[in-house]
């Protein structure tokens, strides 16, 4: 399902970002592979309706893979089992890359990193236990060193299918340089495919695969306020702005049908994004985060994005 041979393009799993609206246009746009928001598996196991509504997916999202994250061997393959009850998924893959403190204490997210058994053993679990196509995993470089190249085969021998590797350690949180040399060190170090990421966009998307001889690009922030960013990889042409005004009307609408009223607030923050670098940016994001209603909302993107008022 995922041909790595010609170079796919998967949206990373961001935590209050990649939801279903977003996974949905990533899709549209010509995005390979989409990948959940991070899921706990304690939430998954122990607050199970609550999470399940993350899990949901749009027709289109084909591969689609589920992002798992814990420590708890046993409570992994309870998740598992969990996700073996649901069709559409088509790979679940662990998360041993997340800085965020709250993850870290638990030993889950790139703490994993310190302990290369238990997460040898975990892969091993999740391979083990389920009934989906891919068994992934995403990582850091490592945690305060630089060091997943000495582990690249392991995870293999583990039953990773594939790796996904952000480009930098834990201690770089998402400000640090990207080594994209280190990433090549790991792709020679396994003979499973290598997923590159970290700070992937429009003008080095092409530099990137040339020095991490990676299988494929895995593309996070740069998709946020330009979700037609796998289209223009894949054409190498820009859309024009009155076919972005439709996508940021469309995402709009998909957010209200899946979050209700509350898609306005949450909204926001994509708005900001989107007009980055446009006139009157300033001033549109104050007035938006004002609006409480549908109504003014569609009004605001309508004017704003008016390709005659950019122009003008």
């Amino acid at each position: 399902m995922i041909d790595f041979s010609s170079k796919p393009l998967f949206l990373a799993p961001l935590a209050g970002f990649s939801d279903l609206p977003l996974r949905s246009l990533a899709k549209r746009f010509g995005c390979d592979c989409t990948v959940s928001e991070m899921i706990s598996s304690n939430a998954l196991v122990y607050e199970h309706d609550k999470t399940l509504a993350m899990l949901e997916k749009s027709p289109l999202e084909t591969p689609y893979i589920v992002q798992l994250a814990g420590s708890d061997t046993d409570v992994i393959a309870r998740a598992v089992e969990i996700l073996n009850e649901f069709d559409g998924i088509d790979g679940i893959d662990l998360n041993c890359g997340c800085p965020v403190p709250k993850v870290i204490k638990q030993n889950a997210g790139s703490a994993l990193l310190n302990e290369p058994k238990l997460l040898c053993n975990i892969i091993e679990t999740i391979k083990t236990k389920s009934n989906k196509r891919y068994t992934s995993v995403k990582i850091r470089l490592g945690f305060n060193t630089k060091m997943a190249h000495l582990i690249a085969q392991d995870l293999a021998n583990a039953g990773a299918d594939f790796i996904c590797v952000h480009g930098r350690t834990r201690a770089g949180g998402y400000s640090a340089p990207v080594d994209y040399e280190a990433i090549a060190k790991i792709k020679s170090n396994t003979t499973i495919p290598v997923i590159a990421n970290g700070d992937i966009n429009l003008d080095n998307y092409q530099n990137v695969l040339k020095t991490t001889g990676c299988d494929g690009l895995m593309i996070g922030r740069a998709s946020i306020g330009s979700p037609w960013i796998f289209k223009e990889i894949k054409e190498n042409q820009s859309i024009n702005p009155d076919e972005k005004r439709q996508v940021i009307k469309e995402h709009f609408e998909l957010m209200l049908n899946t979050y209700g009223n509350h898609a306005i607030g949450i909204f926001r923050k994509h708005l900001h994004e989107y007009s980055k670098g446009l006139n009157g940016a300033s001033e549109f994001r104050s007035s938006v985060n004002q609006i409480h209603s549908p109504e003014q909302m569609r009004e605001q993107i309508e004017q704003f994005f008016d390709p005659c008022r950019a122009i003008s």
